[in-house]
Parts: C-alpha cells; sequence; structure tokens
C-alpha cells in the first residue's frame, strides 16, 4: 500500500500495483459468473481501471469483472459479500472526482458489457435501459422518435447512463430541464448483500413508501449498483434558436445571466466562457471569434415555434441593455452544432494547454455569478496560477479549470491551496461544493464545511443501513466529521 494527495483531498491509501491479493479460488469463482474472459486479474488490465478522469488518484483493483447481466452483478456482489471484499462500479470512468477509484483494492464491477436499450414507450414517454447504455445513443433513438431525454453533460458521447444516474449528472441543459434525478423514475439495483431490487415505477406518479430511486440517484455506487434504469421522456422541442453574444468584458457577461432570467426568459441552455478559455477553443475549433472578446456567452431556446419567437425576442432586448460588443445567431443548424460542440469540446481545448488540468465544479446563486468570477479571478492572481472557466451560467454553475502541472511539487501545492478557497468562495456565497461532478475521493474532507457535522452523521448512518460492512465504493462522497 501507498498513499497519494488528490486535489482538493487529503492523502488516502492506494492499492499498488503488483500481484491481486485475492485467493486463486476467489478469482476462479469469480471467473464462473462472468465467463474467463471478462474477468481480469493481468496487471496491465487491472492498470486500465486504476483510475478516472480527475488528476491525482491512482490505484489498483485486485481484480475486474465485466458482467453480462442483473443476474452475474448479483452473484458477484453476493460473492464479495460472503468473503468482505470491497466493490467499486464503474461506467465509461468519465467521473471527476475520484469516484471509480477503487482506493481499497478489491473488485471492480465495469458495466460496459450491459448495453441494451430494452425499450422506449412512446405511449408512456418512458425509456428502460442498461447502466452501460452511452448517453448520447439514447439521446439518438429517442429522438429518432420524436420524443427528448434532456439530461446531456459534456461527456455524453462517451458517459454512460449508469454512471449519469449515480452522480446525478447535470448538463448544458439544466437551467429549462433539470437533472439526471428529475427523469428517473425507477431503478433495478443490487444491494450490499447481493439482493436485487426494484424502486420507483414507470408511472409518473407514485407515492408508495420511501423514495428510494431518489436516495439512490447521486448515491456514488455508495448504496447500490444500478442493473437497470427506467427513464422519463418528453416530446422533443419543434424548433431552437442560438444566440453567440460577445463581451469585452468579463463582468458585463456575468452579470446579464441573472437580468436574462429576471426578463422572464427561461433558456434551454445559457452557457458562458471567460478568455482564456476562448483563447483554448479557438485554437481547437477555429471558431473565427471577433477581436478583443473577454468573454462568450451561448444562449439557446427552444420549443413551439411562437414560443422561440417570443423569447429570441426576449433575448435581444435585453442584449441591447448589456453591453455585449456584439452578437449573432446561427444561421442553420451546422453552424449551431459546430458552435455548441466546440463548448462541449472546452476542457479537451484547454488540456492542450498545460499537462494537468483539475476542471471544478462549483455551484451559486445566479446573481453571484459575477461575484464568483471576480473570486476566481482573485485565487489565479494570488497563486500565480492560470484559470480557465466555463460552465452553465443559468444554474450558476461553473466550472473554474486550473492548468498545471502536478509533477511540479511547488505548483502542486499552489493547486491544492487554490481549489481550497474556490470551496470556501462557493460556500460564502451561498453555494455549494458541487453542482453535477459529485464529491467522491476530492471533496469529501470538505463535506461538513456545507453540511455540518450532524447532516453527514445522517448520511453515515443511511450508508450504515444499506452496506452495514462499508463494502460499497468505500472511502466515497461521505466525509469525514472531524
Amino acid at each position: 500500500m501507498g498513499s497519494r494527495a488528490g486535489i482538493g483531498g487529503k492523502k488516502v491509501a492506494l492499492q499498488q500495483e503488483g500481484a491481486t491479493r485475492l485467493r486463486r479460488s476467489f478469482i476462479q469463482e469469480l471467473a464462473r459468473i462472468v465467463g474467463a474472459g471478462n474477468c481480469l486479474t493481468e496487471a496491465a488490465a487491472r492498470e486500465s481501471y486504476a483510475y478516472d478522469s480527475t488528476p491525482g488518484y491512482r490505484a489498483f483493483p485486485d481484480a475486474v469483472v465485466l458482467p453480462g447481466s442483473a443476474e452475474e452483478v448479483a452473484r458477484v456482489v453476493r460473492l464479495c459479500a460472503q468473503e468482505g471484499v470491497p466493490v467499486t462500479p464503474r461506467g465509461a470512468g468519465t467521473n471527476l472526482s475520484g469516484g471509480t477509484v477503487p482506493v481499497s483494492g478489491g473488485v471492480v464491477i465495469a458495466f460496459t458489457r450491459m448495453q441494451t436499450i430494452h425499450s422506449i414507450d412512446a405511449a408512456n414517454q418512458v425509456a428502460v435501459v442498461d447502466p452501460g447504455v452511452v448517453t448520447a445513443r439514447l439521446h439518438q433513438e429517442v429522438e429518432a422518435r420524436g420524443l427528448f431525454y434532456p439530461p446531456d453533460p459534456s461527456s455524453q458521447s462517451v458517459s454512460t447512463l449508469g454512471g449519469n444516474v449515480a452522480e446525478n449528472a447535470g448538463g448544458l441543459r439544466g437551467l429549462k430541464y433539470g437533472v439526471t434525478r428529475d427523469y428517473v423514475l425507477g431503478l433495478e439495483v443490487v444491494l450490499a448483500d447481493g439482493t436485487l431490487i426494484d424502486t420507483g415505477s414507470s408511472t409518473l406518479k407514485n407515492v408508495t413508501g420511501y423514495n428510494l430511486t431518489q436516495l439512490l440517484c447521486g448515491s456514488e455506487g455508495t448504496l447500490a449498483l444500478f442493473t437497470r434504469l427506467t427513464l422519463r421522456l418528453i416530446p422533443k422541442p419543434a424548433t431552437r434558436r442560438s444566440f453567440l453574444v460577445f463581451f469585452a468584458d468579463l463582468e458585463p457577461a456575468a452579470a446579464m445571466v441573472p437580468a436574462l432570467v429576471e426578463a422572464g426568459v427561461l433558456p434551454a441552455t445559457l452557457e458562458i466562457m471567460d478568455r482564456v478559455t476562448l483563447q483554448a477553443v479557438e485554437q481547437y475549433a477555429k471558431l473565427g471569434l471577433p477581436e478583443g472578446v473577454e468573454a462568450l456567452v451561448l444562449i439557446e431556446v427552444d420549443g413551439a415555434a411562437a414560443q422561440v419567437e417570443a423569447e429570441a425576442a426576449g433575448v435581444t432586448e435585453v442584449l441591447r441593455k448589456s453591453g455585449a460588443k456584439e452578437w449573432q445567431v446561427a444561421k442553420d443548424e451546422a453552424t449551431r452544432d459546430r458552435v455548441w460542440a466546440a463548448r462541449r469540446a472546452a476542457l479537451a481545448a484547454l488540456s492542450r494547454r498545460r499537462p494537468t488540468t483539475v476542471l471544478e465544479d462549483v455551484t451559486v446563486p445566479r446573481r453571484q455569478i459575477p461575484a464568483m468570477f471576480a473570486e476566481i479571478k482573485s485565487i489565479a492572481r494570488r497563486h500565480q496560477l492560470e484559470i480557465g472557466t466555463f460552465g452553465h451560467a443559468g444554474d450558476g454553475n461553473l466550472h473554474p479549470t486550473i492548468l498545471c502541472d502536478l509533477r511540479d511539487e511547488a505548483e502542486y501545492h499552489r493547486v491544492e491551496a487554490a481549489v481550497e478557497e474556490l470551496f470556501a468562495a462557493s460556500l460564502s456565497l451561498g453555494g455549494v461544493l458541487s453542482g453535477e461532478h459529485g464529491i467522491g475521493l476530492a471533496k469529501n474532507r470538505f463535506l461538513h464545511r456545507q453540511l455540518g457535522q450532524a447532516q453527514v452523521r445522517l448520511m453515515r448512518q443511511i450508508k450504515e443501513v444499506f452496506d452495514p460492512r462499508q463494502l460499497l465504493n468505500p472511502g466515497k462522497a461521505l466525509g469525514v466529521i472531524p
């Protein structure tokens, strides 16, 4: 065993590379359950599951299994429970808070083989899917039928729906349509002892008993493992219109966001990018941005044609008073898609500038967005760091992204200090530690600062009920009571 301090977190014990610690008979039983080709114990294979998209964390599992059904998941979990072996569930590994790093070793259960869309019911507007279905694939399938699944994390082309539910993922459309939790009607899950149960239903109304479905959404694999998801769909919006708004200063751009919502306009998406991010995106996507732009706001309204016309007029009225340098309306779908693809590529663009990108996730009330931007600029200046900020400004969810090199120990310590100050700034402005990335490993020691000791203690008691032996994704999400 060794230790490594992840960004924003205290040092945690990590299982190092080497031979698996599991008994041969245990591994043989795993292989019997999932098939020999779906039970991985070689060091090179285990290394692929030792990390996720969060910088600063790496821990080898003792084995990786890729089950093909809920029954196989239940049998694996039951075996692990009998032997006291920790279990870490994993989707596509796009997690940004260390939530799928197997810090206690044990068995990683990867759901990538479970990728069936079982049904899309247009009459009831419900989809039933496996946890390994890629998010963008569901988008394509339901939109081909005139339906719409709104949650759209930036990682949608690779992230899986099970991971989205585990993290309660958000996305660009969160302002108008909400987050993943708002579209989960029911779950088939495996409990810590291997019991398979169904929560919720495919009906829109259901007040039978405690709402375990909503409790499990965002639980980061610490309470149960998802094996099937029942998701709510809505009609696909008939039309949409996108605005690109350029500002010579960041402050009026940030101030325009609450002004737009206050004016009665509810955009489907309302995104912002600062100068550092814009420069990276321009180099990456060649948008042809005007000179002297310090911030870009992307606005999209959607719905019925008459509604879009009315909301577009409202957007234009607010823009006239906003101090915007200029704005453009996407002239066709190709232009619109290119612009939004560039926004979704913001992290990829920033990652080309330095060896390490530390992407944070703070959310404040909309009126505090200008103040949060000011805090980010101050923190960057104070710690001599380059921070590019973009995010879902409509719901106050910002992603300050620190560009650095974690091999530089002095810079690493400045980054750690900056991250802690970002969290403190968000909380001081009435915000939260995480809007959509979860707590995982990276933020768990800060949890009590937002929730207080009593609330964290209550959450740990819930964990105790679901997982008394602490075998499901140990060390994640629940914080430490000082």
